[in-house]
């Protein structure tokens, strides 16, 4: 294997990538200054960013190390099946396109405590404001920068803490700019993701093919799918070892909608990204970036499957090892170690694309949070719109420091960075959702409902998830809600769990919401009619294109 270095021809290309990021990045500030009105053009890009733009912005933020090298871990060791939480986020992107977004725009909201405020009260927005920055800081924003930098490192082999401040300060410059800055640039780099990310898969089906005596792709592909059949499917059964993870159909009618929906429909981070287009473009946008996803699994999953082949054949078995035993993780890094020069450099920069992007989204929708919704509205009531942005831009270089310092003592790589985020983000979501999709289609429901969601939701996931330490849970066995794990424990799986609190959420709202004095339940300053949710033609024939294609594919690897 070849050493984790780069060649001199990988410094050109990732030189190439940098200035090219860092001038566009540049003009778009120039270009766009003079048009600047104030915090909410900074923060929301308000009518700048363009359907391609706002897609390309969304993927280049969602997609991180936690994919690049999560996914493929993941890959490795469950199969094309982890490609449920692209795929199925692909179906929740148009979903929110059609019910979420027209909600957001209509009534002119900037940022998500800002919708629960005008829904609910000003208490219920402050206590999610504070969550939100906490989950963003001490979960979201370290994981990637720790992941981000981890990779980083062990192809590049530079030091993990100068790759850790280096990304921290490209991200930094680039946040400042504001979103329309972020907005632009990230189409650059979406543009190295995918490229970098499709050399990536294209060597890894060649060594599959030229390992067994062939050449190309599609033969390299075909030898997988014979090699490795197992991992070619979408739905597990009860009786596969990953099944705690994906839970069958929970992946396509239980808990994985929660997921999704709370993460692209209720998050500050993802939404931010349409919050200032009109309606048609910020669909046209959701609609783009659903497309993108399909493309996912082809650049972060079958890398991860190759090298499974590959490694059951005889291959990489000491680079696969950590401290004795294999990491599943470190599939994505020993091929990219196996690229030509150049083509690892192409590969290095989309990597470090991914985290950037990431980075620069997350820090953008922490300083939007805390200026618009909690300096603006408690600490500076008067504060002047040059006074915000001041206020942004401080607060992205806090919240960077504060992850470059928290970030190496979370153990995130023991636990895995993908299922590291998805499990803590997970304890919220339901309660969260709930929220959400109440507030919007049911006048009734109240602010003290809404609080029980949030409240009574995370201590009902605590409480499903310490459990099985606490009883015997194999009756839940038998109507589907857990499984025996390699411990010989009886755990709920993680969707299930999901599905579970969120019904609990839903049922709790209802009863609190219907003994509540029905006119103060009536919704406050929320404009929704029917109209609200059609359509143009172009977006409906995308849609059922991507639907399409979705049904398609698992239909072939169901």
């Amino acid at each position: 294997m070849k050493e984790n270095i780069l060649d001199t021809k990988d410094y050109i290309v990732f030189a190439v990538y940098f200035i090219i990021v860092g001038a566009y990045g540049l003009y778009i500030y120039n270009k766009k200054k003079s048009e600047s009105t104030g915090s909410k053009d900074y923060f929301l890009a308000e009518g700048s960013l363009t359907w391609w733009a706002i897609g390309a912005s969304l993927i280049a933020s969602n997609i991180s190390a936690e994919q690049f090298i999560g996914m493929s871990g993941s890959g490795f060791k469950m199969g094309l099946a982890i490609a449920s939480y692209e795929w199925m986020g692909a179906v929740t992107l148009l979903v929110v396109a059609v019910f979420f977004m027209p909600v957001y725009l209509k009534n002119k909201i900037a940022t998500m405590p800002q919708f629960l405020h005008e829904r609910y009260n000003g208490t219920v927005a402050m206590i999610m404001a504070v969550f939100w920055l906490l989950l963003y800081v001490v979960v979201n924003l370290t994981s990637i920068l720790y992941l981000g930098a981890l990779a980083v490192s062990s192809i590049s082999g530079f030091n993990l803490e100068f790759c850790m401040y280096a990304i921290a300060v490209f991200a930094i410059i680039i946040t400042l700019g504001g979103m329309k800055v972020i907005g632009y640039t990230d189409v650059i780099q979406v543009f190295f993701l995918i490229l970098g990310g499709l050399a990536t898969t294209y060597l890894a089906l060649n060594l599959v093919s030229t390992h067994y005596g062939t050449s190309g792709i599609l033969e390299g592909y075909s030898l997988m799918t014979t090699k490795a059949s197992e991992h070619f499917h979408m739905i597990f059964k009860p009786d596969n070892e990953n099944y705690i993870d994906l839970p069958g159909l929970s992946v396509l009618i239980g808990g994985m909608w929660i997921v999704n929906l709370n993460y692209f429909g209720c998050n500050q981070y993802i939404t931010q990204r349409a919050l200032g287009a009109n309606l048609e473009t910020a669909r046209g946008g959701l609609l783009f970036a659903a497309l993108l996803k399909l493309l996912m699994p082809i650049i972060v999953v079958l890398p991860g499957i190759a090298a499974y082949v590959l490694y059951k054949d005889g291959a990489f078995q000491t680079e696969m090892l950590q401290d004795g035993a294999v990491n599943p993780d470190r599939a994505y890094p020993v091929l990219l170690n196996l690229l030509p020069a150049g083509l690892k450099g192409l590969s290095f920069a989309a990597l470090t694309a991914a985290v950037v992007a990431s980075l620069a989204g997350k820090a953008n929708s922490i300083a939007t949070i805390f200026t618009l919704d909690i300096y603006k509205k408690v600490l500076k009531v008067d504060a002047t719109e040059k006074n915000l942005v001041n206020t942004g831009k401080v607060s992205i270089v806090v919240a960077m420091i504060l992850g470059v310092l928290i970030a190496p003592h979370l153990g995130i790589d023991k636990k895995g960075g993908f299922q590291y985020i998805q499990e803590y983000t997970g304890f919220v979501s339901p309660g969260i959702f709930a929220m959400f999709i109440l507030g919007f289609f049911w006048k009734r429901t109240t602010s003290a409902a809404a609080l029980f969601a949030t409240i009574g939701g995370f201590l009902l996931s605590i409480v499903l998830k310490v459990l099985p330490g606490l009883t015997d849970l194999s009756w839940l066995s038998g109507i589907g809600f857990s499984v025996k794990t390699a411990s010989g424990v009886y755990e709920i799986p993680f969707l299930d769990r999901m599905g579970i609190v969120f019904v609990f959420c839903i049922l709790g709202m209802i009863i609190i919401s219907s003994f509540s004095d029905k006119t103060k339940a009536e919704a406050k300053g929320l404009e929704i009619d029917v109209k609200m949710f059609k359509t143009s033609s172009a977006f409906a024939v995308g849609a059922l294109l991507v639907l399409g294609l979705i049904v398609a594919l698992y239909s072939v690897y169901w």
